[in-house]
């Protein structure tokens, strides 16, 4: 169910709540809110930039915009893999900041309902993720989603604007 939200003193629905856009990497699904996502393109050539960390590819000219693109597996700390017909760019907003995220391959949209949406182990657990926001359930699987304010720490979303 979407949730209400006020806007110009009138209740609007948030038709984006509790959506989101998953995508795989190797054997795990993540999902990210749409809300953060502006497109999906394929792969396309990267420009690549000296001294900015290893996960940073470079950059792309999306029409007539320069942005940033990170690969999402070696920012997870994951096997390097060749790039294919699949690999995709996932083009997100974070805090006015435009990133592409390299991805394994887009799945779909989903809706996950709050409460099929757990809370991430506590960190008492040996389980310590900064960028999983929460564990949600769809169909039987389980999709980690991430939280993209988290993603990106101030200082690489600094890096990243001076890069551009």
């Amino acid at each position: 169910m979407a949730e209400l939200y006020e806007e110009n003193g009138m209740l609007e629905e948030d038709t984006q709540h509790g959506r989101f856009l998953t995508f795989s990497m190797g054997k795990e699904v993540f999902g990210i809110e749409i809300k953060y996502v502006t497109e999906i393109i394929g792969m396309q050539a990267i420009t690549e930039v000296p001294e900015v960390p290893g996960y940073v590819k470079g950059i792309i000219n999306l029409r007539g915009k320069i942005i940033p693109v990170i690969d999402v597996r070696l920012k997870f700390k994951k096997e390097p893999m060749a790039y294919n017909d699949r690999t995709c760019i996932v083009v997100i907003d974070i805090n006015d900041v435009s990133v592409g995220l390299i991805v394994d391959n887009v799945a779909e949209v989903l809706t996950i309902a709050d409460e099929d949406i757990a809370s991430p182990p506590s960190n008492k657990t040996g389980f310590e993720n900064r960028y999983v926001k929460g564990i949600g359930k769809s169909g039987g699987e389980v999709k980690l989603l991430l939280d993209c304010d988290k993603l990106l720490a101030q200082e690489e979303i600094k890096v990243l604007e001076e890069i551009k």
